[in-house]
């Protein structure tokens, strides 16, 4: 059973910065892929940030392109999104998510993990 928990949300002013972490349970594969999603009510869930773990290929949606970053420690098994220049449109629920044991995924920014967090809360004011 894979586990992944995010932290690091909040309240910050439009300008700002967040960084958001995912603790991850140990996994048995090697290559993988993670990726952080946004959502609001009454919407779809968006593909923020995504990364595919073994080679570091990284993925972006175009309205964070240049401002979010998406990292991992693997000795820490954490998943990073540092999230900067925030914007009231950033506002959401963020949620960490990850398939396993993938040479690879077409569509990364794609909602259609099989392993997904609780979420946390950033909410951005102008």
């Amino acid at each position: 059973q894979v586990q992944l928990v995010e932290s690091g949300g909040g309240s910050v002013q439009a300008g700002g910065s967040l960084r958001l972490s995912c603790a991850a349970s140990r996994y048995a594969c090697s290559r993988y892929f993670m990726g952080w999603f946004r959502q609001t009510p009454g919407k779809e869930r968006e593909g923020v940030a995504a990364i595919r773990v073994g080679t570091g290929t990284t993925y972006y949606a175009d309205s964070v392109k240049g401002r979010f970053t998406i990292s991992q420690d693997n000795a820490k098994n954490t998943l990073y999104l540092q999230m900067d220049s925030l914007q009231p449109d950033d506002t959401a629920m963020y949620y960490c998510a990850a398939d396993l044991c993938l040479q690879n995924k077409p569509r990364p920014l794609d909602p259609t993990y099989n392993y997904w967090g609780q979420g946390t809360q950033v909410t951005v004011s102008s």
